[in-house]
């Protein structure tokens, strides 16, 4: 998706900018004159969270003029090391607490829960490997992509994998959901386990299968100790945390905290 304002950013360029980083002590509250808020914002956010963030952003964007708010998609692990580190960013939205914990040194705030997600298992649209459910991945001809353990997605997908006792390896470990969403989209892999969410947006490009036991993982925000922006900021958490903010999680597929 497309937006005119809002502008999703390089990864790198997070800790190519550090030197222009502050500390909690200089950020700044924004507004004009008239005190409405004013300016832009950096807001790190998981990958399974693209296309809800790029709405909700969107959305904010639409009722504060002047406000632009500029998104980072990453491995929600790679953006809490980048925010530990003091890399420049305003908020910080991961997809489990266990990230969200890596950034603990660079938090102004108390993250705070917003949504929640479950793992499930997809195949190609024509399903091709006749996969019925988790326990197929054993199946000398079926291959399977999951996330590298170190992202959410991976941790999961690594414990519904023990817990279905599969033995067999995947044929690959992608940096995050969107590429192992990718990978099986594109009929590069006979099947994959990702998110709900990320199922949902697939469409007809996927079929879903629910796991045996239901996982799911909790997603925190939070304010940055590096803000330069921190009302704009907060007002943008605030949004997310809104009964609107809900409707568009809720209409992506995230369950409610």
């Amino acid at each position: 998706m497309n937006r005119p304002t809002a502008r999703t950013a390089a990864p790198a360029l997070l800790l190519a900018l550090l030197p222009l980083a502050a500390c909690g002590d200089d950020a700044a509250d924004t507004g004009n004159a008239d005190g409405e808020l004013s300016g832009s914002i950096t807001v790190a956010a998981a990958a399974s969270l693209t296309e809800t963030f790029e709405e909700l952003a969107e959305q904010f964007e639409a009722e504060h003029d002047g406000v632009e708010v500029d998104l980072v998609f990453d491995s929600s692990g790679t953006l809490a090391d980048q925010a530990a580190e003091g890399a420049p960013g305003d908020v910080l939205a991961t997809a489990d607490l266990r990230s969200m914990e890596r950034a603990a040194d660079a938090q102004a705030d108390e993250p705070v829960v917003f949504a929640t997600n479950d793992l499930v298992l997809v195949t190609p649209a024509d399903n091709p490997a006749d996969v019925t459910g988790i326990d197929s991945l054993d199946g000398a001809d079926v291959t399977y992509v999951i996330c590298v353990e170190t992202a959410p997605c991976g941790g999961l997908a690594a414990e519904a994998l023990a817990e279905a006792g599969v033995e067999r390896e995947p044929a690959s470990l992608e940096p995050d959901v969107k590429a192992t969403l990718s990978r099986v989209v594109e009929d590069e892999a006979d099947a994959g386990l990702v998110y709900r969410t990320d199922a949902l947006a697939a469409g007809d490009d996927v079929q879903e299968i629910d796991l045996p036991e239901r996982l799911t993982t909790e997603y925190p925000i939070v304010l940055l100790d590096q803000s330069r922006n921190a009302a704009v900021a907060r007002a943008f958490i605030d949004f997310v945390l809104s009964t609107a903010g809900a409707d568009v999680l809720t209409a992506a597929g995230f369950g409610t905290p």
